[in-house]
């Protein structure tokens, strides 16, 4: 593929500025680099191509965009050069691109993920990157929108959301880049959470050579079971009507008991579990003496086999586990509105449009042989659980991989099993790992931000405990970690009275990466010095 464009050097060397000097062209020489680029920029494979000039402290408006993407404006901090394009990714399918060039340029590329079924431009984290010197690319993974409706007997955009779209965004994105600048990159980076932890660990395993750094939240690997999953609790809870559902208030019953059972393995009895895998909850001590439920009280026989059945693996029929538990602590953390409320999971449309290609399924008709289902389908390799990632590792690739322990979204469960997934393909021990692949538990955390704990870490803007000091992000630990050799040893994070990011901090924590756990040590437990990463025996 070949992008062409006079870009900054051109305009520039117009000026007889340095053409490598990006970073020291004006205001008015960056706009006219833009504009000369929007005149001759060819990207193949494009109905649309489009470059404009955004000053600093403008807010895009985004008229046209789904509803269900919930982003109709974005404020832009910096100056930069605003690409897009729409590409042809098959006879039946195409994405739209975006490039975000900023007049200050580092000399690093980035790509960004999606969230969900993944089809909306995830615009402030593009902002976010390009406001900090990198050159950030997205794309709407190949449709618009949040629900399955467009993978329905599309097999050509399911392959763009399975892979393609990132992939293909990825080579655009440099390519443009490049022409822009009048260089190449010298970094590449990915940065994404949720489905966009799907599509970096995606691209670790099948293109390794795309990204020196990826940085990959929550995954939704396993991908086909996490959403067979996802649907499977309408089964186990029935609706709000039937003798098996838990109402939100025994929920909270069910909590306390949780906590009464394992809150203090981690050496502190502080609401939020450092090692959830430790915790093997059962509910029966909360079974009622007369057999019938009491609001705020107990659980009868049917419920405490529902929240039991929550809190165990889901199983193939032959006993072969098929994705992990729910972790012990969700319940608190959005669970029951999210999975728990007895209706139909907004999660389920994968099942619909693609597994089952039937808008109309009844999810309650859900059986356990459309597990198998859903597996022997698999488009694109779409599960994302390829163990051998050496090629990524060989070729330098670093990759920080973290997850909330109280996600209610996807299991943080899940993480753990595919480390040490890679950990027996690659016959590496946790200290030769280190060296190339880290992943953190974030305990109190929910799905990529958000909870009681130490949340804020910098893996998104909203999550930078202090807008400010932008230096103590993830995203930036990613940065020391491939060009200067610095490998976070833990992921800090902070607490904020009344949740406010930037107010009264509550307490902080080192979140440890696996296979270690955090306990508390004595003192003030407030303070991240009280606690130290140990070694433990995990029961998952």
């Amino acid at each position: 593929m070949r992008i062409s464009g006079t870009g900054i050097a051109g305009a520039l060397a117009a000026t007889a500025t340095p053409a490598n000097c990006q970073s020291l062209a004006t205001t008015e020489q960056f706009t006219q680099a833009c504009q000369a680029f929007a005149k001759d920029v060819q990207i193949p494979n494009s109905t649309f191509v489009s470059a404009d000039f955004i000053p600093a402290n403008t807010t895009l408006q985004f008229p046209n965009v789904d509803p269900a993407c919930s982003r109709p404006s974005q404020f832009v901090s910096v100056p930069l050069c605003r690409v897009q394009a729409n590409i042809t990714t098959s006879s039946a399918s195409g994405l739209h691109f975006e490039a975000w060039l900023p007049q200050n340029w580092t000399g690093r590329f980035l790509s960004t993920g999606n969230g969900g079924l993944g089809g909306c431009v995830q615009y402030d984290d593009v902002e976010w990157t390009a406001s900090l010197g990198f050159a950030a690319v997205a794309t709407n993974n190949g449709h618009d929108g949040m629900t399955g409706l467009p993978f329905l007997n599309n097999p050509e955009v399911v392959e763009d959301f399975a892979f393609r779209a990132v992939q293909t965004g990825v080579v655009v994105g440099k390519d443009v880049t490049k022409a822009f600048y009048g260089k190449a990159f010298t970094k590449s980076y990915y940065l994404g959470c949720s489905t966009g932890g799907r599509q970096g660990m995606k691209m670790v395993q099948d293109f390794p050579d795309l990204f020196d750094g990826v940085s990959a939240g929550a995954p939704a690997m396993n991908f086909n079971n996490l959403n067979t999953w996802s649907a499977h609790f309408l089964v186990v809870t029935g609706s709000n009507t039937s003798d098996t559902f838990v109402s939100e208030a025994l929920w909270d019953v069910v909590h306390k008991d949780m906590l009464s059972q394992c809150d203090e393995h981690d050496g502190l009895a502080d609401g939020i579990l450092e090692a959830p895998d430790l915790c093997r909850y059962q509910a029966d001590g909360l079974l009622c003496g007369n057999g019938v439920a009491q609001d705020g009280a107990c659980l009868t026989v049917k419920q405490v086999n529902t929240v039991n059945t929550i809190f165990s693996d889901m199983k193939s029929p032959n006993g072969t586990v098929l994705y992990p538990r729910m972790q012990p602590g969700s319940e608190a953390a959005g669970a029951f509105k999210s999975y728990y409320n007895g209706q139909v999971s907004d999660k389920s449309d994968w099942v619909k449009y693609v597994v089952m290609a039937d808008p109309n399924f009844d999810l309650t008709k859900f059986t356990p042989d459309l597990w198998g289902r859903s597996d022997a389908l698999n488009p694109s390799d779409i599960a994302t659980t390829k163990a051998d990632i050496s090629a990524f590792r060989d070729r330098g690739g670093k990759l920080l991989h973290y997850h909330g322990t109280m996600d209610a979204i996807i299991s943080s469960d899940n993480s753990p099993r595919y480390y040490e997934s890679v950990r027996a393909a690659l016959k590496q021990e946790p200290a030769e790992l280190d060296a190339w692949y880290r992943f953190f538990r974030i305990s109190g955390m929910g799905h990529c931000s958000g909870g009681p704990g130490a949340h804020y870490i910098g893996n998104q803007r909203k999550q930078l405990a202090f807008p400010g000091r932008q230096d103590e992000s993830v995203l930036m630990a990613m940065v020391r970690w491939v060009e200067q050799g610095q490998a976070p040893d833990s992921l800090t994070g902070t607490a904020f009275v009344n949740d406010t990011q930037g107010g009264d901090v509550a307490f902080t924590r080192r979140h440890c990466r696996w296979p270690t756990m955090n306990k508390f040590m004595g003192g003030d437990s407030n303070s991240a010095d009280s606690w130290s990463c140990v070694a433990y025996n995990a029961t998952t």
